[in-house]
C-alpha cells in the first residue's frame, strides 16, 4: 500500500485545488450585475457550481484519475447553457425561475436553451418536444414567466429553423400546415420571451454548412427574428468559429438586403450570394473561381457579392448573434475518404474534437454578441451508426449513450483537445 501514498496525496491537493478555484470563482460571481438586457462586452454568464462537468471530476479524484480530474474541474469552472426539454408548464416555470434566481444571487447572466418544440429533430436522436402547438405556448408562457423581470439569455430552439417539418422528408408535411405552425410556434417563443424586460433572445439558425444563406435568411424572418435580438450558430456542431462568423455575417446582411435594402431587393433573400454560389465570382471553371463551400479561400467571391449589392449597411440595422464554441477547438471531423458509403453524421458526436474559444462576451467580432458553449461539452448527440445498419458507433465500438446523456469519455477528450489549452476560469 506504501507506493499508493503520494498518489493519494495528489489527488487531495487536486481536489483543494479544484474547490479553492471554486470558491474563487464564487466569489468573483458575487461583484456587479449587469442591468441591461443586450449583451455586452462586460457581461459574465452564470456557472453552475454542480453541473455534470464539477460532479464528473469528484468521480476522477476518487477513482485517483488526477489528470482528467483536474481537466473536469477546470471545465466545470466555465459557463455553460442550462437545456429545457420537457417538463409540465408548471416544471419548467419552477425550473427556469430556480436558474434565474440562482444566477442574480451571484450577479450572473444564466444562458438557457428553449428547445421542445413540436416534431422537434424529424423523429432522430434527439425528436420529442410539446404535443401540439397550443401545448408548446403553453410551455413557453410558463418558461417566460420563469424568467419573469431577471436576467437571461435564451437560445430558441437548436435545428427549429434550419430543420423544418418540410425538410424531413418528402411524406413528411404533404400539406405545408406542419411546417407553417413551426415557423408560427417560433415567432411566438421569440416574441413571448422578449417581452420580458431583461432577457437576451436568439433564434437559432443552424451553422456555415447547411442551409444557403438566403434561404436561412428568409426563415428567419419569417420566423420572428425581428422580434428577438439576433440568432444562435453552429449549435452542437464543430464548425470553426471564424466560418460561422463570415456566415452569420452574411446572414446579417441578406436580411437586409431584403428588408431594408434596394426597392427591388425586399423580399428578395434568394438573390443573396451565399457559402456555396456567388454570381460575383467568374464561375468560369478555372480553380477558385468559383465559390465552394469546402474551401474558404473562395468565400472571398461572397464577400465580394455582399460588398457591390449591401455595401455597408447601418450597424444598429444589422442583426446580430452568437456562436456555440463548445466543441469547435479542432474544426470539423472529416472521416477518411472511402470509409463509409452512406452520410457519415459528421456532426453526431464527432471523434477526437476539442472545446473551443471560451465563452464570453467580449468576442472582438463585429456583430458577434457571444462566444457560448451552448451544447454541454461531455453530453451525446445521440447512438450515432454512421448510417452502417447496425447499432455500433464505428468510431468508438460501442453503442453511444443517447442524445442529452452524460458521456464521461468525450467530456475528457474535448478537455484533453481544447485549443486554447483549457484552464481554469479566473
Amino acid at each position: 500500500m506504501e507506493p499508493r501514498r503520494p498518489r493519494r496525496r495528489a489527488a487531495a491537493a487536486a481536489v483543494a485545488a479544484a474547490l479553492t478555484a471554486f470558491a474563487a470563482l464564487t466569489a468573483t460571481q458575487a461583484q456587479a450585475a449587469p442591468t441591461r438586457n443586450t449583451l455586452t462586452p462586460a457581461t459574465k454568464f452564470y456557472v453552475d457550481p454542480h453541473g455534470k462537468a464539477a460532479r464528473q471530476a469528484l468521480v476522477d479524484f476518487r477513482n485517483g484519475d488526477i489528470d482528467n480530474g483536474v481537466n473536469m474541474a477546470r471545465l466545470a469552472s466555465w459557463p455553460q447553457a442550462e437545456w429545457f426539454t420537457e417538463g409540465t408548464p408548471d416544471e419548467v416555470r419552477a425550473k427556469v425561475g430556480t436558474l434565474v434566481r440562482r444566477a442574480r444571487a451571484v450577479g450572473r447572466t444564466p444562458v438557457l436553451v428553449a428547445y421542445n418544440v413540436p416534431g422537434r429533430d424529424c423523429t432522430q436522436y434527439s425528436s420529442g418536444g410539446a404535443a401540439s402547438s397550443a401545448a408548446y405556448r403553453q410551455w413557453i408562457d410558463a418558461f417566460a414567466a420563469g424568467i419573469g423581470t431577471g436576467e437571461a439569455v435564451v437560445v430558441v430552439e437548436p435545428d427549429g429553423t434550419a430543420l423544418l417539418p418540410e425538410d424531413c422528408g418528402p411524406a413528411a408535411d404533404p400539406t405545408g400546415a406542419l411546417t407553417d405552425a413551426r415557423i408560427a410556434d417560433l415567432a411566438y417563443a421569440v416574441k413571448t420571451l422578449k417581452a420580458k424586460p431583461r432577457t437576451t433572445v436568439y433564434l437559432d439558425a443552424g451553422n456555415v454548412q447547411w442551409r444557403p444563406v438566403g434561404e436561412m435568411a428568409q426563415r428567419l424572418l419569417d420566423a420572428g427574428v425581428r422580434y428577438g435580438d439576433g440568432f444562435a450558430l453552429n449549435v452542437s456542431n464543430t464548425h470553426p468559429t471564424d466560418h460561422n462568423a463570415r456566415y452569420g455575417t452574411w446572414i446579417a446582411k441578406c436580411m437586409w438586403f431584403a428588408t431594408e435594402g434596394p426597392e427591388e431587393a425586399r423580399g428578395h433573400a434568394e438573390r443573396c450570394a451565399d457559402q456555396y454560389y456567388s454570381s460575383a465570382a467568374p464561375n468560369d471553371g478555372a480553380p477558385g473561381n468559383a465559390v465552394s463551400a469546402a474551401d474558404p479561400s473562395t468565400w472571398r467571391w461572397t464577400d465580394a457579392w455582399f460588398d457591390q449589392n449591401t455595401g455597408t449597411p447601418p450597424a444598429d440595422e444589422l442583426r446580430h448573434f452568437v456562436i456555440d464554441t463548445s466543441r469547435n477547438g479542432l474544426g470539423a471531423w472529416t472521416p477518411e475518404p472511402g470509409k463509409y458509403t452512406g452520410d457519415p453524421e459528421a456532426w453526431c458526436n464527432a471523434p477526437g474534437r476539442g472545446l473551443g474559444p471560451r465563452p464570453t462576451a467580449d468576442t472582438g467580432v463585429p456583430l458577434v454578441d457571444a462566444f457560448l458553449w451552448i451544447k454541454v461539452p461531455g453530453e451525446s448527440d445521440g447512438s450515432c451508426t454512421r448510417n452502417t445498419g447496425g447499432t455500433i458507433d464505428p468510431e468508438y465500438g460501442i453503442v453511444d449513450p443517447p442524445a442529452g446523456a452524460w458521456w464521461p469519455d468525450q467530456a475528457h477528450t474535448l478537455a484533453r483537445n481544447g485549443a486554447p489549452r483549457l484552464t481554469f476560469n479566473r
